[in-house]
């Protein structure tokens, strides 16, 4: 009997979710349920679990290179050395807002910028969250810059309603983000794409 298309999944917070979903879905998977969501370090401790679960059925964990590792197969490496055949454990480089920052048309219509101020290598950012602030302080969107860029006297990296606008880009699926044309830029979106899609042809041959 063939495994459902349906996989679990865990991820470090709400964009992240947002993204997974998308990508689970241009591969034909459906997320339920998403565990996580309360940091990265909150995934660390339970990876092992995870694997162990990944066993018996189909798993998908999505972090954030950040920079706890030089490269993304190092990190892998270090939370699971030996993944279980239904697990997908893939790593952002360095963060999954740089595979929405790959979408540049998209990004820069939605944050109300000039294309010409994205940067083209969005996998050397050092810190992809942190440039879509600096980008947001430039929109000719006062909303935009009142809920993405953090108030001074605030003590906050991000701006109140940071989450909530790159999920609203993320899931718009008429004028949002779209991963196949932002994986054309980012390799480590384009790896996680693939392996998704390589989840979903074992599950449908088991």
């Amino acid at each position: 009997m063939a495994y459902p298309t349906t996989v679990a999944a865990a991820v470090e917070g709400d964009v992240d979710e947002a993204v997974l979903t998308r990508l689970a879905d241009a591969a034909g998977l459906s997320v339920y349920p998403v565990h996580g969501r309360q940091g990265k370090q909150f995934l660390r401790q339970r990876m092992a679990g995870y694997n162990r679960a990944a066993a018996h059925f189909p798993w998908v964990v999505l972090v954030d290179l950040d920079h706890d590792a030089s490269c993304a197969p190092e990190l892998r490496f270090d939370w699971v050395s030996q993944p279980a055949s239904l697990l997908s454990f893939r790593v952002a480089v360095r963060a999954v807002e740089a595979w929405l920052i790959a979408d540049q048309d998209r990004f820069a219509r939605f944050l109300g910028i000039s294309r010409a101020r994205l940067p083209s290598d969005v996998e050397g950012l050092s810190d992809p969250k942190a440039a879509v602030v600096q980008l947001a302080a430039q929109s000719n969107s006062r909303r935009t810059r009142e809920d993405i860029v953090p108030r001074p006297s605030s003590g906050r990296k991000t701006g109140p309603l940071y989450s909530a606008r790159l999920t609203e880009f993320t899931r718009d699926v008429s004028n949002g983000w779209r991963p196949d044309v932002a994986a054309e830029r980012c390799d480590s979106l384009s790896r996680c794409l693939r392996d998704l899609w390589r989840l979903r042809e074992v599950l449908e041959e088991l």
